[in-house]
């Protein structure tokens, strides 16, 4: 059984709603209580999007092997409004990101563990720190505040909307 870091985003339409309902998905397919993060706000990354995101990390355990899991995961998304062949950093209802699968290095054509730009991501970082205060980059070696101390500065802050 494998312990599972997932990163939500959303920036389009009801993204709390957006958020709850992915949740529920993900806790439908771990195996065990599913541990989240708080929702947080941050401003909008990339050229291509324009509105503020909700985020937020969850941490589940699966018996699904990681590209099973990647296209459970993409189905997912396309099914609550993601267009596939929008552009990177396009705005989106539903972004669902595998951070980190059973500490595996995975590089395959499709999917890239640990996601390969996480450790930039405040987004990211901020949540994970939330559900993982030990958690380090088993690439680096670095503990979750040293990457945050050395990601680039975006606004990230923790609201106190409830899922």
């Amino acid at each position: 059984m494998a312990q599972v870091v997932i990163a939500l985003g959303s920036n389009l339409g009801d993204r709390k709603s957006h958020l709850s309902n992915a949740r529920r998905f993900l806790s439908d397919m771990s195996t065990d209580p599913l541990v989240a993060s708080s929702i947080y706000e941050t401003e909008p990354v990339g050229e291509a999007s324009t509105h503020s995101y909700f985020n937020a990390v969850c941490c589940m355990r699966t018996m699904l092997p990681p590209l099973e899991l990647l296209e459970q995961l993409k189905q997912y998304e396309q099914r609550y409004g993601r267009d596939p062949s929008a552009p990177r950093w396009a705005n989106r209802t539903i972004d669902l990101d595998i951070i980190d699968y059973d500490r595996q290095i995975i590089s395959q054509q499709r999917l890239h563990v640990p996601h390969p730009e996480y450790d930039k991501r405040l987004f990211v970082l901020q949540p994970l720190s939330e559900i993982f205060f030990f958690f380090f980059d088993f690439r680096s070696g670095q503990s979750i505040n040293s990457l945050i101390a050395t990601a680039p500065k975006i606004e990230v802050f923790k609201t106190r909307v409830i899922w």
